[in-house]
């Protein structure tokens, strides 16, 4: 009778540490990188692990390619366990010690320490400000403003018209469904808090070093290829459940998978192809990155609306996740309470 009563408290744990993660996140946001003197923005999880990167990067390149790919393991494994070991350990010692020593205290400081950590390997309200602020700005026709929120799609926006601006919003809410809400989700559920704040870790070295440029190609292939075989199975789960939300909120699902299944291997990373090619589908419009893919068919004119259907579909796809991650959370947990 105690196992039951301690294996439905660890449950019970572990789904209010996600949900209460997530409800943070939408409530406080993030900081705003245009905003780089807030105290907050300078000690985010994601802002720490991109500084410890570009450092360890200076200090690791060499002439020898071979050597250099060596020393890229190096700075991968270096900044992955620089965040997830202090968390494991410090959540451990928390919970163990302190949990046994005052009981119900040292539960509370570990639940509340972990919730302000999963809230911080997820990015929803501020990628929902953005794309309700760049909407607004299209359809007031102050494209100025609407570019400052096109950024994430690591284009130059100084030219884009107002559709395309729709465009690069979109394709970076579709990719960062995977980045910053699905893929943390699913490696909580499986591995705990120091899973989520691991994959952090590993996505943001995939953004900083995973290029294939001159500077990066051999520093950031771990990096990049582990960012790559980690989301694989996230990014097709996205971009079914891109779909599945299409249809709930009757969008054009059946076209939300037929271009999925044509254009994902259009884009130059094959797993934002899933996501981005699902959206694209589900709202009826065409996305292009001049010189580098196009998505979809322009069946319908890509308006700033779109933008807000969008948002719809990336909010419901966020829901279907934590209810088809819920059980997940169950089953690891009658088997081990991951920290």
């Amino acid at each position: 009778m105690v196992g039951v009563a301690v294996l439905f408290e660890l449950i019970s744990l572990s789904i209010t540490i996600l949900l209460l993660g997530i409800i943070l996140d939408i409530i406080v946001g993030d900081p705003s990188p245009n905003s780089p003197w807030l105290s907050y923005y300078k000690v985010h999880p994601t802002v720490l692990m991109g500084n410890l990167a570009k450092t360890l990067k200076n200090h690791l390149k060499n002439p020898d390619p071979k050597r250099e790919k060596l020393n890229g393991v190096l700075l991968g494994l270096a900044v992955i366990l620089a965040f997830s070991l202090p968390v494991y350990v410090g959540l451990w010692a928390i919970y163990t010690y302190l949990g046994s020593v005052y009981s119900w205290l040292g539960i509370i400081v570990y639940v509340i320490i972990a919730i302000i950590l999963v809230k911080f390997t997820v990015c929803i309200k501020l990628e929902t400000d953005w794309a309700k602020a760049a909407a607004q700005a299209i359809q007031q026709n102050n494209l100025e403003e609407a570019r400052k929120y096109s950024h994430f799609s690591r284009r130059d926006s100084s030219t884009l018209n107002g559709s395309q601006i729709s465009s690069a919003v979109i394709e970076s809410m579709a990719e960062n469904l995977i980045d910053f809400k699905l893929s943390p989700i699913i490696f909580y559920s499986l591995l705990g808090v120091t899973g989520a704040i691991a994959f952090r870790a590993i996505n943001t070295l995939d953004g900083m070093v995973g290029f294939k440029d001159k500077e990066n190609i051999n520093l950031g292939w771990f990096s990049a290829n582990l960012d790559h075989i980690i989301n694989y199975i996230p990014s097709r789960l996205t971009g079914v459940l891109i779909v599945v939300a299409a249809a709930l909120l009757g969008y054009d699902y059946k076209n939300a998978w037929n271009i999925a299944k044509r254009d994902h291997a259009k884009t130059p990373s094959r797993n934002h192809g899933w996501p981005m090619a699902a959206m694209a589908g589900a709202l009826r419009v065409q996305f292009e990155k001049p010189g580098q893919y196009i998505l979809g068919d322009a069946i319908e004119e890509l308006v700033s609306q779109k933008i807000l259907h969008a948002l719809k579909i990336r909010n419901t796809a966020i829901v279907l996740c934590i209810l088809l991650f819920l059980p997940v959370i169950v089953l690891v947990r009658l088997f081990f309470f991951p920290l």
